[in-house]
């Protein structure tokens, strides 16, 4: 069965997000993180696009010129976050080293935890701009 759903091709949204467990071997389960990073660095990147988008117009709007963030953030929360997805199998193997089998696999949860603090953290400054945008606009209407 593992094999089976290992070797399709195409999934849907639900089967990506709830898979099938790792087996529990040390390589397998960094083999089973590795196949879903490109997905993690997609949806990351693509929230941390709008977020970039989101502030640079929020603070083009108030300023009167194009707001282009410096990209060294940028690029070093994206190295972070890489980073930080290096704990999913580390913490998965360690869990499976120090309970065995007596508690059940790990990975898919910490997977779908990861990914949505991940993506959330990344649409934080998004929520930041239009709350202080807002703000600035009904302070102006006010003042």
């Amino acid at each position: 069965m593992m094999a089976r759903y290992e070797e399709r091709g195409s999934q849907s949204l639900g089967e990506f997000l709830f898979p099938a467990p790792a087996p529990r071997e040390g390589w397998k389960i960094v083999r089973w993180w590795e196949r879903r990073r490109p997905f993690y660095n997609v949806a990351v990147g693509v929230a941390g696009v709008v977020s970039l988008v989101a502030v640079s117009g929020v603070a083009s709007i108030f300023t009167g010129r194009l707001v282009v963030p410096p990209w060294q953030p940028v690029v070093a929360f994206g190295v972070l976050a890489n980073l930080c997805y290096l704990l999913g199998p580390c913490v998965e193997i360690v869990v499976h080293k120090l309970w065995g089998r007596t508690v059940l696999p790990v990975g898919p949860s910490l997977y779908r935890m990861g990914l949505t603090f991940s993506v959330g953290l990344a649409l934080f400054p998004t929520l930041l701009a239009v709350v202080v945008g807002v703000a600035a606009v009904v302070l102006n209407l006010w003042g």
